[in-house]
């Protein structure tokens, strides 16, 4: 279809984005599911209260994979094949998605000390099978979190046992690079703000491509419509 300069705009836009959000979503799926079936740690799946936080971890990270991998190929079949009803799916999929970052964002704000403890205590408890495993899916889990938290260990730098997952480091970050549990804390207790503009972020950044989605909808619309009235303009002219 012969789209305007807004509308193929919008369509790179819905293309790159939904490749990148097929990729994290395919790659949260991947791990949750070596995570869930791996043979070092499919017996944490028999729930108590020292790998609680483990399995609802990783139970997080299946179903938000898939959901997110779901929502992108909506989004990509949309935009590639200019179907407005898979860019309506897509766009309440969006729509839902916005409004859970938002929720989660504001819970995490206000259960701050709470979402701290419980993400401290999944790290202990994937430090913990680390050590005791030799299971790749805990390297590459601790290997995130580290980086993710720029932090390394129980006791920072000098945790020895889990070196080789630790962030690079200067000669100073030796000394300086924190341990991880009070690490996870202080990020969500003494940088709440910074926690929430990631999550107002990533949702302004949903609203974007929502905004791209409907209005490559509705230029998918006035297109077919303009085709259909040619046609029919045609018809009739050969008619008369």
């Amino acid at each position: 279809m012969a789209l305007d300069l807004c509308g193929q705009l919008c369509k790179f836009i819905l293309i790159i984005f939904n490749i990148v959000f097929a990729l994290l979503g395919a790659a949260m799926l991947g791990l949750g599911l070596w995570l869930r079936f791996g043979a070092d740690t499919r017996g944490l799946f028999d729930v108590n209260l020292n790998t609680l936080q483990f399995v609802i971890g990783v139970m997080v990270l299946i179903v938000l994979g898939a959901v997110i991998l779901v929502g992108a190929v909506f989004g990509d079949y949309g935009a590639c094949s200019e179907s407005s009803g898979a860019l309506t799916v897509f766009a309440v999929f969006l729509s839902i998605v916005f409004w859970l970052v938002v929720g989660a964002g504001v819970f995490a704000i206000i259960r701050s000390d709470e979402v701290a403890e419980q993400m401290a205590m999944f790290y202990t408890t994937v430090y913990a099978k680390y050590l005791n495993t030799d299971d790749p899916s805990m390297t590459v889990t601790l290997t995130l979190m580290h980086k993710w938290f720029q932090c390394c260990g129980l006791v920072g730098a000098l945790d020895i046992l889990v070196k080789k997952t630790c962030p690079d480091h200067s000669f100073t970050g030796f000394f300086t690079m924190p341990a991880c549990p009070p690490a996870i804390v202080n990020l969500f207790k003494d940088k709440a703000p910074l926690v929430l503009g990631l999550f107002l972020g990533t949702a302004a950044l949903l609203i974007i491509v929502l905004a791209c989605s409907s209005i490559l909808a509705k230029e998918i619309k006035r297109t077919k419509n303009t085709v259909s009235n040619t046609k029919i303009i045609g018809t009739n002219n050969g008619i008369y």
